[in-house]
């Protein structure tokens, strides 16, 4: 009898609780699968075709880039037709070793096949003001000051201006990403601390530029190549130098420029430049992803 008296209330509570259960599942609707992190509805609002459009200098064209495949512009073209499992990301490379800013612009408004390329494109990256960097350097290479840089940079800003509303008169919608330059010679010469000074000023001068204009992104890529990878200071001994003093001479190397001119990014560098082109096309995918409105 007592056992009875203790198995009625547990099998009384048994079914309230699966009622219960019953309830809630009919309450609640089931939650539904996702792909690749992304709704199924949001997946079908991105396009399956993406045309991307790279203009600049010899960052662009992949000067350093063993593959001779164009440098960081398609690893970025593969990389995102793999993160959205896209039909196709269909490329053209309009870089050009050693131009400037202005050169860049009169390139632009001559070649009309850059223009409709331009025009269709879904997402456009600009690499500008290393060689508009390089001249004011070599001009005053025996007289550099923090003084020198001021109205070339001016003058660089109001060329990149006009750049950039070229570029949005071509295409109004198209995201535009604009890469930052970097102190090739750091790792060589920390010491020279004006250097770095001089490369952030004109990073901010880009920037600032940049943050006028809508739609249109900079990305800083000195802290990626200026130091290296890893351990930034990697120490190379040469044979001749210890024939000749007796001693071994160390020789500073940045492991993410190309051997041949210690000045371009060699195949590690342009990984890292499209790593950082990639995360930020990510981050603004609505800007060039989506589907336009029917």
């Amino acid at each position: 009898m007592k056992i009875q008296k203790i198995i009625g209330p547990i099998i009384v509570v048994f079914l309230l609780a699966f009622l219960t259960f019953l309830v809630l599942q009919q309450a609640f609707p089931k939650v539904q699968p996702r792909l690749n992190g992304t709704s199924q509805v949001a997946t079908e609002k991105y396009k399956e075709t993406i045309r991307y459009t790279a203009l600049g200098d010899s960052l662009t064209e992949g000067v350093g880039d063993d593959t001779k495949r164009g440098g960081f512009v398609p690893i970025v073209a593969n990389d995102l037709q793999e993160e959205f499992q896209l039909t196709s990301v269909e490329v053209e490379n309009y870089g050009v070793a050693g131009e400037r800013s202005d050169q860049i612009y009169k390139r632009l408004k001559k070649e009309t096949e850059i223009q409709n390329n331009m025009a269709e494109s879904d997402i456009i990256t600009l690499t500008v003001g290393g060689n508009d960097l390089m001249k004011v350097i070599q001009n005053n290479i025996f007289g550099l000051s923090m003084k020198t840089f001021e109205k070339p940079l001016k003058k660089y800003q109001t060329q990149l201006t006009e750049l950039l509303t070229e570029l949005r008169n071509l295409n109004p919608h198209a995201p535009i990403y604009v890469v930052g330059v970097y102190n090739p010679f750091y790792v060589n010469f920390p010491e020279i601390t004006d250097m770095q000074t001089i490369v952030d000023n004109w990073n901010e001068g880009t920037k600032e530029i940049v943050e006028e204009n809508e739609n249109v992104y900079f990305i800083p890529i000195n802290e990626l190549i200026a130091s290296g990878l890893g351990e930034p200071a990697i120490t190379v001994q040469t044979e001749d130098s210890s024939r000749e003093t007796g001693n071994d001479l160390n020789i500073v190397k940045n492991n993410v420029l190309y051997d041949k001119d210690k000045f371009h990014p060699n195949n590690i560098g342009y990984q890292l430049m499209a790593k950082a082109v990639k995360d930020e096309l990510i981050s603004t995918k609505n800007e060039w992803l989506l589907k336009e409105s029917e």
